[in-house]
């Protein structure tokens, strides 16, 4: 059976959505009840004071750290939840890549709600984000 470790199902668990839309939140919840490790890009733009700070120049760098973590806690045999906006399909291609060669099993929840940003994303950007939403293909849905 594919993503078993030690008699238990192994999963990564991606969760996408636009700013606001409740992704961080059901990312804790299902993390709390489950025990799997929450990660998310934003949680390296924190500075040493633990203060958000989103600085576009360090995106690359912190999504290459968010998907170094992920692989190796999967790695450990942990389950895995990631929580970003993934708004184009491509920005989750790492992961379904990573479940495929790990046989971890891949769930895709998406979030709609409009809850507010919690980090001030200005309107326009949320338009942008929202415009360049793309669907799942039908095999991810």
């Amino acid at each position: 059976m594919p993503g078993v470790k030690d008699g238990k199902l192994q999963t990564l668990t991606l969760i996408r959505g636009l700013p606001g839309s409740g992704k961080s939140t059901l990312a804790v919840h299902l993390a709390s009840a489950t025990g799997a490790l929450h990660l998310e890009a934003d949680m390296f733009m924190v500075d040493r004071q633990g203060f958000y700070e989103f600085d576009i120049r360090r995106l690359r760098h912190t999504h290459a750290k968010c998907e170094a973590k992920c692989r190796q806690a999967l790695t450990d045999g942990r389950n895995v939840i990631v929580s970003n906006t993934f708004t184009r399909f491509w920005e989750m291609k790492a992961y379904i890549d990573m479940a495929e060669q790990l046989d971890i099993k891949l769930l895709i929840v998406e979030c709609h709600g409009k809850f507010g940003s919690i980090h001030q994303v200005p309107d326009e950007t949320l338009a942008d984000m929202r415009d360049r939403w793309e669907d799942l293909p039908e095999q991810y849905r």
